[in-house]
């Protein structure tokens, strides 16, 4: 693989064959490598593993969060030829090719990690060794930078779809969909709401004519500054004192709707080992973390720009903004993922503190 800075890395070839083209980023899970694989959030991205050995237990159709991969390519150290797990269905490399998804491996992933922590995340190619460097550099340096992209339309859905409450259905909320995982809907259900998913051109009009009990703002890929369509719709709905609970790509969405900036961080924070501090409880949790830009923090709870809105959550390894809430209307929103797919428990309270907020909307409103 080849990087824009001209670095170089040799390796062997996993999955399909097709040049790969992206921005080379790297993610600290020990575990979950199918789930990284199928995040929407990585649309356009080569994902480099740091944990040495992926693959050894296989791959199988219950712990995908998207129907197909999404990365652009994989970078791993081993990937192994062999796996066993009672779930299994398939093996890393043939699902590799399936879905056309070029990989390497036999790589230095700590080299390469290290090189990326110091110079920041940067565009890079996986391509056979026989297509010359010069032609591969150039390839690299024309493909664009994520600053400015608006990928969550491309990961979207097209047509809304339901998931339907496990048990009596208590709550209908709607999920825009930037590049939902397929967890987030899920652990709402199972708590008691039915989920409609929508398009993320789905026009605001539609939503606030028959407001939900609730809003759920996804994760998605790109840069935020880049999307606008949920805006007017967060907006409007937490004026309509419909609680509104986002989350990665959602956060930032709801933090830029009050007024906030969002910035690319240096190599982003992707893994399941991050630790946050709970600003409310003094608690920290350890969490999954998968995004390249970040909120722009100001001094103890303010957020420069949104006055109505109040931190709620630090990130312990660089301080910047995991998490707001809204002074006055039912809004939060935290930086990481706290459906855990793949990742600790940690957060997962937080649906059900969006839980509590439709249940008092409701109490307020009978």
């Amino acid at each position: 693989m080849l990087l824009e800075d001209g670095r170089r890395f040799d390796g062997d070839l996993v999955g399909a064959s097709d040049l790969a083209l992206g921005e080379v980023v790297f993610n600290t899970c020990m575990t979950g490598y199918q789930e990284v694989l199928t995040d929407p959030s990585y649309t356009g991205q080569l994902v480099t593993m740091t944990y040495p050995l992926i693959g050894n237990y296989g791959v199988n159709s219950e712990d995908c969060e998207s129907p197909v991969p999404q990365v652009a390519g994989f970078i791993v150290r081993e990937a192994s030829r062999l796996h066993s797990n009672w779930r299994a269905e398939g093996g890393l490399d043939a699902y590799l090719k399936q879905h056309g998804i070029t990989g390497i491996a036999d790589l230095d992933t700590r080299a390469l990690t290290r090189h990326i922590r110091s110079q920041g995340a940067m565009r890079g190619a996986i391509a056979l060794v026989d297509t010359a460097e010069e032609q591969v550099l150039e390839q690299v340096l024309a493909h664009p930078l994520m600053e400015g992209l608006e990928l969550a339309c491309g990961v979207s859905t097209e047509q809304p779809y339901s998931v339907p409450a496990v048990g009596e259905e208590r709550f209908h909320v709607l999920a825009y969909d930037f590049g939902v995982k397929a967890h987030s809907p899920k652990l709402l259900a199972e708590r008691g709401c039915r989920v409609t998913v929508i398009p993320a051109n789905t026009p605001v009009e539609e939503i606030l004519d028959d407001p939900p009990d609730g809003m759920f703002v996804s994760n998605g890929p790109g840069d935020p500054a880049a999307v606008e369509q949920a805006e007017a719709a967060i907006l409007g709905l937490a004026k309509a004192d419909v609680p509104v609970f986002g989350i990665c790509l959602g956060h930032q969405l709801i933090c830029r709707a009050y007024g906030a900036s969002t910035f690319k961080l240096p190599f982003g924070h992707h893994g399941g080992n991050h630790p946050v501090k709970n600003l409310d409880n003094q608690k920290v949790e350890i969490t999954s973390q998968n995004h390249g830009f970040a909120v722009s923090g100001g001094e103890g709870d303010q957020i420069p720009g949104a006055p109505d809105l109040r931190l709620t959550h630090l990130n312990l390894y660089d301080l910047t903004v995991e998490g707001v809430e809204h002074r006055e209307y039912p809004v939060l929103s935290v930086q990481y993922h706290p459906e855990a797919a793949p990742g600790p428990h940690d957060s997962r309270y937080l649906f059900d503190r969006f839980l509590e907020l439709m249940e008092e909307r409701r109490g307020s409103s009978a």
